[in-house]
């Protein structure tokens, strides 16, 4: 690629796409490296689907903060239903426990290391 583009003006089209890939290599090259990741966007893009169906009915979240706030969580429960965890339990149990949690130890809450608190078993 980087042969192909010295034999093109900098203002051709399809050099500045190739610019483009050339400065972003090791982001567009990381799936040789990592299987689990996959080669398009669908996946994604079908989680977000929902969201961009529903965008009339909550088109105004309030204020730039609610709107950033709205992302946040759905980026945390899309997260959590691509790590085959139950989003609604998930969220339950970290909110019931964060509280009193370390924050050296924030990392084993997250969708693809949690594991649900102990439940006291009750007696008969």
């Amino acid at each position: 690629m980087r042969t192909e583009r010295s034999r093109l003006s900098r203002h051709a089209e399809v050099a500045k796409a190739m610019d483009y890939m050339l400065k972003r290599w090791g982001a567009f090259a990381r799936f040789l490296d990592d299987g689990r990741i996959c080669l398009t966007n669908n996946a994604a893009e079908r989680a977000l689907r929902g969201i961009a169906l529903g965008r009339k009915a909550w088109l105004f979240a309030g204020s730039d903060r609610g709107g950033e706030r709205a992302a946040l969580m759905y980026t945390l429960l899309q997260t959590a239903r691509l790590n085959g965890v139950d989003p609604q339990a998930w969220l339950s149990d970290v909110l019931a426990r964060i509280a009193d949690h370390p924050a050296r130890r924030l990392n084993e809450l997250l969708p693809w290391n949690w594991k649900p608190a102990a439940q006291p078993q009750m007696a008969a």
